[in-house]
This record gives C-alpha cells, sequence and structure tokens, in this order.
C-alpha cells in the first residue's frame, strides 16, 4: 500500500482547502478498511482528525474540526478527501494520511497514530491570522 497525500499549502483563517490521499498501485479496497487523518504540529504529537470506512462510508471526527471538516471517498478513483474550511490558526500542522485493516473509522480515532497500518507522507497546511 502505498498512500499519496495532496492539496496542503497556505491560507488565511477562514479560508479552506482541500486535501486529497491517493491509494497508489493498491488494487482493490477491502470494505473493512478505513483511511483518514491525522495531523502533528511543531513540537505537538500526531493527532487524530478524520477517518472514513471504505464500505460504509461511516466517517468520525476529532471534536476540535467537526462541522468545519468533512471527509469523503471515492472509490472509482480509490481516494480519500477531507474538505477543510473556517481554517483556524491552530490547524496548522503537517497532515498525515493513513490506513487502517479491518477496523471502523471510529477505531481508528480510539487506537491513535501508534496503530496505524500504513501511512502516506505529510502535506503541509499552514493558516495565517
Amino acid at each position: 500500500v502505498q498512500l499519496q497525500a495532496f492539496g496542503g499549502g497556505l491560507v488565511q483563517a477562514g479560508g479552506s482547502l482541500r486535501l486529497s490521499c491517493l491509494c497508489v498501485a493498491c488494487g482493490r479496497t477491502f470494505s473493512s478498511t478505513s483511511r483518514g487523518w491525522f495531523r502533528q504540529a511543531p513540537g505537538k504529537e500526531r493527532e487524530f482528525v478524520a477517518a472514513i470506512n471504505w464500505g460504509t462510508g461511516r466517517a468520525a471526527y476529532a471534536d476540535s474540526v467537526k462541522g468545519r471538516f468533512t471527509i469523503s471517498r471515492d472509490g472509482a478513483e480509490n481516494t480519500v478527501y477531507l474538505q477543510m474550511n473556517s481554517l483556524k490558526p491552530d490547524d496548522t500542522a503537517v497532515y498525515y494520511c493513513g490506513e487502517k485493516r479491518g477496523h471502523s473509522a471510529q477505531a481508528m480515532n480510539i487506537l491513535g497514530p501508534n496503530n496505524i497500518d500504513y501511512w502516506g507522507q505529510g502535506t503541509q497546511v499552514t493558516v495565517s491570522s
């Protein structure tokens, strides 16, 4: 499994960005797989942002992004998207795409970053005030 993350950048507070996580040469993604995003700000631990289960489409979000971020998936493109609206300076971080097999989106949140099966490279998101 090779995950590639795209879409980071510099944006002003209140602005929007969309991140993409493409699974390259992955073949079929099993319905029990969940894929999502974590982020890591300087000096802080990596934290859960959002995830979605491939089969059910059920999503899970961190409280800090609920109502502002929306995660979705495109089976044909084997891609997960994270639409980020109303961005705040506190959202500034490197965002990492991850995959966990055989677990729900909420389980990705509960299990945390140390239990992710596959990681993509990070993409920097910087929100200026």
